[in-house]
């Protein structure tokens, strides 16, 4: 039994049995470590404050059918600060309110300070502005009638606008009381463009204007309308086709002129107009030696009539040196 504990093997089965308890001992170390850590990283992350800036609507606590208000800004930003967690979700759902309470507020100007509603108390916010100025006044809806209005400096020569119709004879304007005493007309837009020469057939905005032509700023309902406006020639007209024809040319050039105008509108009385079949454009080649494209005025009275629209087209001119 001695010579058994004085053995070899039994020196390397306690060095095997040492080993296996250091092992455990450090593996068991290390989860506990680990552990820790990890319980830590978990209470820092639910603990940690965090700071957010959010933009929410501002809404008024006010009798809307008794009064108007005007002044305020739509939205106001709301900087909030606490548990991380808690901000984020607050941000995304944004479950809480930003109010201006007028209840008690008389008709006139004031100057308003802002109430959350609804915020977890675990946070801290501000509000920016904390206050606001509104001006309150009495809510009135009169009916107005409409009136089309266009610019009549945008319709070209020799054409006119006829009677405008619109979709909308009369609107309802709601706003303060003050406000709504300044409408001197309400009118619906047109959008014409430059040298219009066509019937208008169009959305338009209504404005309701004062006595200087400034907007007022009330509520309109309807606020657009269905337009047609027609727009006709002045005098008789007439469309014919075009011709050109090369002037003062060279013997040792011939030339090709062409143009993406086919035709012209002319305008003069009917008997002029009934002997033209066609307006002859005579383009002056003396200086052209090469291809090349040149606008042309046209010529109203060397066609006898009284005017062209348009009155200058743009022309291909190609030359051919002659055998």
């Amino acid at each position: 039994m001695k010579a058994f504990f004085n053995s070899r093997w039994m020196f390397r089965l306690v060095s095997l049995f040492l080993a296996v308890c250091l092992f455990l001992y450090v593996n068991s170390t290390k989860t506990t470590t680990s552990q820790s850590t990890n319980s830590t990283t978990d209470s820092t992350t639910l603990t940690a404050n965090e700071h957010k800036t959010i933009t929410v609507q501002l809404r008024l606590n006010v009798n809307s059918d008794k009064y108007f208000v005007t002044g305020y800004p739509e939205k106001v930003k709301m900087h909030l600060s606490g548990p991380a967690a808690l901000v984020t979700a607050t941000a995304n759902t944004q479950n809480f309110r930003v109010i201006a309470n007028l209840n008690k507020l008389k008709v006139g100007k004031h100057t308003v300070a802002l109430q959350e509603e609804g915020l977890n108390r675990d946070l801290s916010y501000r509000i920016d502005p904390a206050k606001i100025k509104v001006n309150i006044q009495k809510r009135q809806t009169v009916s107005f009638p409409v009136t089309v209005n266009y610019d009549k400096t945008r319709i070209a020569d020799n054409y006119e606008a006829g009677k405008a119709t619109s979709d909308v004879s009369s609107v309802k304007a709601t706003g303060a009381e003050n406000e709504i005493d300044r409408i001197s007309r309400v009118v619906a837009q047109v959008d014409l463009k430059q040298n219009a020469k066509s019937t208008v057939n169009s959305q338009a905005v209504i404005e309701a204007l004062d006595k200087q032509g400034r907007t007022v700023n009330v509520i309109l309902t309807p606020s657009t309308t269905q337009v047609n406006l027609p727009i006709t020639t002045k005098q008789n007209s007439k469309k014919v086709p075009i011709t050109f024809k090369a002037k003062n040319g060279s013997s040792d050039y011939t030339y090709t002129l062409k143009s993406s105008t086919s035709s012209v509108r002319v305008f003069g009385s009917k008997s002029k107009l009934a002997d033209i079949s066609s307006f002859e454009a005579d383009i002056d080649v003396s200086d052209i030696k090469k291809s090349t494209t040149k606008t042309v005025s046209l010529d109203a009275d060397a066609n006898n009539v009284t005017s062209v629209d348009p009155t200058s087209v743009k022309v291909s001119i190609t030359t051919k040196k002659t055998d």
